[in-house]
């Protein structure tokens, strides 16, 4: 990732697991968090990065738990109250200043979840290529989209198999590479930007933690994943921007738009629909992404006193 003037590295120490983040910026600037998903890493925000630097932003970007070999503990849980808890903690390190919170993929689904247990310190809330989730009772919007859904998402079903982590790590991580291509068909990625996902999962326990989150989110019996369906389902009161690409082979734009329709926003909501872009879109259209997560800081900016 590009580094500013005024970058560091932070590690954490939560659940007898190191965690890293890098700090850009500095110290008295409004912040923003950028959380990456599967298979990513946090490099996939490097063009993001720059102009919210510029922009005057304070921004943390969070390794994931499980997606650093420090990070991996095969008797810890790999779930999305952990996770977003990790998220949470990384927060208060730096004082639980009011906070623009983004995610991708995964990193979505871990601010809903933060928003659903505590909105109190979020200015605003960026979902990148996972649209909000609502109550089993609302989904009727969706309906006709999830046979198609269900095509793309087979993909879930095998990331919960035991052998999954064995083929993610397979012929150099060719599978995550041909997932790549198949998410943001439009996007020709280079070597250099696919490089820091193959040395994440060429590594068996990553590899092994990151299909965990999978596993985790269909334990019912578990408390902790009933609280977090809980709070995914639960209607979002900040201020949400939703952004997905017109191309994206993970999510259906179809099922992304019903789920908008579907869900409820009492804090208001601003859709962004990138033509030319698939699942990757931080990635594949920073300065799009970009300009858009700052007009949505800027329109909502009240809760904020830095």
């Amino acid at each position: 990732m590009p580094k500013s003037s005024q970058s560091r590295q932070l590690c954490l120490q939560r659940d007898g697991l190191e965690l890293s983040a890098q700090l850009h910026g500095p110290a008295d600037a409004p912040l923003v968090m950028l959380v990456h998903g599967f298979p990513d890493t946090p490099h996939g925000w490097s063009g993001v990065l720059p102009p919210l630097l510029a922009a005057g932003y304070q921004v943390l970007v969070p390794w994931l738990r499980g997606y650093t070999a420090e990070s991996v503990d095969r008797s810890q849980a790999y779930g999305l109250l952990s996770a977003a808890g990790d998220l949470q903690a990384w927060h208060e390190l730096l004082g639980s200043p009011p906070l623009h919170l983004v995610g991708h993929d995964w990193g979505a689904v871990l601010a809903m979840t933060w928003a659903g247990l505590d909105d109190s310190a979020l200015c605003t809330v960026s979902l990148l290529a996972i649209p909000p989730v609502p109550g089993p009772s609302r989904l009727w919007p969706a309906v006709k989209t999830l046979p198609q859904q269900l095509r793309l998402s087979s993909y879930i079903a095998l990331m919960q198999s035991e052998w999954a982590p064995a083929l993610i790590c397979r012929n150099n991580t060719q599978y995550l590479r041909d997932l790549w291509k198949r998410w943001s068909p439009g996007w020709a990625f280079t070597e250099e930007q696919f490089e820091p996902t193959r040395q994440v999962f060429s590594d068996p326990l990553n590899a092994w933690a990151a299909t965990r989150y999978y596993r985790s989110l269909f334990t019912l019996s578990q408390p902790d994943t009933r609280l977090a369906l809980q709070c995914l389902v639960t209607p979002l009161k900040v201020p949400t921007l939703a952004m997905a690409g017109l191309n994206d082979g993970c999510v259906g734009i179809e099922f992304h738009k019903a789920l908008l329709q579907a869900s409820a926003f009492s804090g208001g909501l601003t859709v962004a629909h990138l033509p030319d872009c698939g699942h990757f879109l931080q990635a594949e259209k920073p300065e799009e992404v970009a300009r858009a997560l700052l007009s949505h800081f800027a329109n909502h900016c009240h809760k904020a006193t830095y």
